[in-house]
């Protein structure tokens, strides 16, 4: 690896920041995201970090949160739904599509199958009593309703 740094020193805020670009780029050859996990074909492999699965959308308004994972071919008796103050985890088993074929018998396996556990945080804290889960057609798609504590409050102002 090769850091190219400016060559003038009383620029030391530009040294710091071209350190930093350099530093991400390297990283970032070596096969690691931005944010420190690494890309890996073999995710669902025992001992390898997880790759983010299934993928999952977050949206909101005043009352709950939503997510939408996208998760086909999974058998819904295997997820796992559990929701704890502001963290959803979902987790689950996503079985081979060739049943019975021997590995050397692959020309091409691109679709990982195993076990798979994401926990997401939330943007406020849920009731947990409350969070209703639908899976059909590979999309599973969770309600969790805000907490009281977690819904914004009006606020009457008093002009005096």
């Amino acid at each position: 690896m090769v850091i190219r740094l400016r060559r003038n020193h009383s620029d030391l805020f530009g040294q710091f920041d071209d350190l930093r670009r350099e530093i991400d780029r390297a990283f970032g050859e070596a096969g690691f995201s931005r944010w420190g996990q690494p890309f890996s074909r073999a995710s669902f492999l025992p001992g390898r970090q997880a790759r983010s699965y299934p993928l999952v959308n977050l949206s909101e308004d005043r009352d709950a949160i939503y997510a939408e994972a996208l998760a086909p071919g999974i058998d819904p008796s295997t997820l796992d739904v559990s929701v704890m103050r502001d963290q959803l985890t979902i987790s689950g088993e996503k079985a081979p599509a060739a049943k019975g074929a021997n590995p050397e018998d692959f020309h091409r396996n691109e679709r990982e199958a195993g076990k798979f556990v994401r926990t997401i945080h939330l943007a406020a804290e849920v009731d947990a009593e409350k969070v209703k889960a639908d899976y059909k057609n590979g999309l599973l798609t969770i309600t969790l309703p805000k907490s009281e504590d977690a819904k914004p409050r009006q606020i009457a102002v008093n002009a005096t």
